[in-house]
């Protein structure tokens, strides 16, 4: 049978305490219906209904408990369980929760198919009137560009295909773009990025992106906005170095370029929007391997700041990388530096894969931060700079080591470390994130996840404004 793909089934999304109020307003016939499934509006549970024809007549789809605000999350996993069919809302939504609505069938909808193609089109939502749709199409768009990243193995994204991927996204937006590479990175004074990927057969480099928006009738020139960067941690592959990792601890490396992804996909976002500030993007790329010219534990670097750094251990690789981005950042004197980086196991264990950790140099704008992300249902959780533990990081030879003296606390030690790269004068944000499900669940399967990008729009657009 064909099915005409114009036409829109119409879907009920209940909680479970509403369904007995809808079911009493059923057929006779639908309600035995719902009586014989035992639908009682469990969380991403769909019942299809029939019409008199034998196809699918509605749906309808369970919430779950009353708690909280509806997100994306609520519809995702009812996206993936619907047939490859367009279905409409029957009830009314507020303007804010038919959005999340429709990102969530976006995000549903998300199949990498690099490799194997999908199975069958998703079902897809034609989207209520009062829904924001160009913020929805955009932020669709960022999510499933970062998240391909992401799951793309580091044999097919190295630092050469990553770079290319940053030039296009460049070029798509009319936007500046420069890459160091290999030993340019050391005549431009980039040593740390270049230590760190040296070994590896594809050259280390430093990609940058800048945009402004453009002028018109209603703009002014781009010098007199203010200067927004931000910064990607781009390890496309982490071996660990001479310190290797266990093979347990390799499986997931391909996503070691998670923070960089994530920068990249929050670039696309604002430079499509026309965020009303001076963009600029710096992300190193590199792969931390194993060869004769490896840097090694005990080695000392000189950053591009200046500060001389012990290499405690290869397999903190991602703070020396980002260090010389954050130094040629901070020399510019940005309105707000904001970096992402998949940077430490630590904080994963303090708060788990889905709760990136937030830290900055000004408590209220961790706060403000915080409260937007998590009004946009992609939160991002404040954790203490704490300033004591700076003696942590001491080295008897160089300024300072690029691990700790503790196994305490080390999301804190990553970002002291990252903070000794940036003025006090600077406002800065770091973002350490995991970037990757790692349990199957309605609509969120095991594999890539572009965290913050969503909420740090929403902040920065509150920020600097668009248009």
């Amino acid at each position: 049978m064909t099915v005409d793909s114009s036409v829109s089934l119409p879907l009920w999304l209940l909680y479970e305490n509403e369904i007995e109020a809808w079911r009493a307003l059923q057929t006779a016939a639908v309600s035995r219906w719902l009586a014989e499934q035992n639908f009682k509006g469990e969380k991403h549970r769909v019942l299809l209904l029939p019409n008199p024809d034998g196809g699918v007549g509605m749906a309808v789809g369970g919430l779950g408990r009353l708690q909280g605000e509806l997100s994306l999350w609520h519809a995702a996993g009812i996206a993936e369980r619907l047939p490859s069919r367009r279905f409409h809302l029957v009830q009314e939504f507020r303007p804010e929760e038919a959005t999340q609505l429709c990102l969530g069938f976006a995000y549903g909808a998300y199949r990498f198919e690099r490799y194997r193609p999908a199975k069958g089109e998703a079902a897809s939502l034609a989207a209520p009137a009062n829904a924001d749709v160009q913020f929805v199409a955009l932020a669709a768009e960022s999510l499933r560009m970062a998240r391909d990243w992401i799951n793309t193995p580091a044999a097919d994204l190295g630092p050469v295909e990553f770079a290319a991927a940053a030039r296009r996204l460049a070029e798509r937006h009319h936007a500046g773009y420069q890459e160091w590479v290999g030993e340019d990175l050391l005549a431009a004074n980039f040593p740390a990025i270049h230590a760190v990927g040296r070994a590896s057969a594809a050259a280390p480099r430093l990609a940058e992106l800048r945009w402004a928006p453009p002028a018109g009738a209603r703009s002014s020139a781009a010098e007199s906005y203010p200067r927004l960067t931000l910064v990607g941690k781009g390890v496309c592959f982490d071996s660990g170095g001479l310190d290797i990792k266990p093979g347990s601890g390799m499986a997931l490396m391909k996503k070691d370029m998670g923070g960089a992804a994530v920068a990249l996909a929050l670039a696309h976002m604002l430079m499509s929007s026309g965020i009303r500030a001076q963009l600029r993007v710096l992300v190193p790329m590199v792969e931390n391997s194993i060869s004769g010219n490896a840097y090694r534990p005990g080695d000392v670097l000189t950053t591009r700041k200046g500060l001389t750094v012990e290499v405690g251990n290869t397999d903190a690789e991602g703070r020396l990388v980002l260090c010389d981005a954050l130094a040629l950042a901070d020399a510019e004197q940005p309105d707000l530096i904001i970096d992402f980086a998949t940077l430490t196991g630590a904080a994963r264990v303090a708060l788990g894969p889905e709760l990136p950790a937030l830290f900055g140099s000004d408590e209220a704008m961790v706060q403000d931060l915080a409260r937007e992300a998590g009004a946009e249902h992609d939160p991002l959780w404040p954790m203490p700079l704490w300033l004591g533990y700076e003696d942590e990081l001491a080295s008897k030879i160089a300024d300072l080591n690029n691990v700790a003296s503790s196994t305490f606390a080390g999301a804190i030690f990553g970002a002291l470390f990252l903070k000794r790269f940036v003025s006090e004068s600077t406002p800065w944000l770091h973002i350490d994130l995991y970037g990757w499900n790692s349990k199957d669940r309605p609509g969120r399967g095991v594999g890539a996840e572009a965290q913050g990008v969503r909420g740090v729009y929403r902040y920065l657009v509150k920020r600097y404004g668009t248009g």
